[in-house]
């Protein structure tokens, strides 16, 4: 792992759920001293153990891509078939923003190659990245899945993602 450490950044003890302590997604964790550490870090869930960021593991990125100053925090998901950007809701358009969506869309390139996926999520609800567009597909509840399957479209093939529901 990369030299990093958090610092003073603590925005994935806002944006990410943790099930070990109950805590939703999108607000603060109530163990979170807010842009210092966290108030139990040596009896921290396993959740919270096992969590890098991608700022911290990849040392290419520079400052402003740290979670705090970006607003996202960027990390693979467990099953490696997506590269999820978690936003913060109180700068929901933050991945939006330069240098940021240029290289997100360069990305959507090789996941599209990969068949892999780039999704947004601020909050509950997920947006997929396609080099050729990006796809809201709203509120994505814990268990539900984002799948794409490739389709033929006047001749052209084309990435439609959705949500398969966990109740469905």
């Amino acid at each position: 792992m990369a030299e990093r450490s958090c610092g003073g950044c603590t925005m994935c003890c806002k944006v990410l759920g943790i099930v070990e302590l109950d805590k939703p997604a999108a607000r603060w964790c109530p163990h979170c001293d807010i842009g210092r550490a966290c108030r139990i870090y040596e009896d921290r869930p396993g959740e919270c153990r096992t969590f890098h960021c991608i700022w911290l593991l990849r040392e290419s990125f520079g400052p402003e891509w740290r979670p705090d100053r970006s607003k996202f925090v960027m990390y693979g998901s467990t099953d490696k078939a997506a590269f999820v950007i978690n936003v913060d809701p109180t700068a929901p358009d933050a991945w939006r923003r330069k240098p940021f969506y240029e290289n997100f869309k360069q990305w959507a390139v090789g996941a599209v190659r990969d068949h892999t996926q780039l999704i947004v999520m601020v909050g509950d609800r997920a947006t997929v990245i396609l080099p050729d567009r990006d796809v809201p597909l709203g509120p994505v509840a814990p268990g539900d899945r984002i799948v794409s399957r490739r389709v033929t479209v006047d001749g052209k093939e084309r990435i439609e993602p959705r949500v398969d529901r966990a109740a469905e």
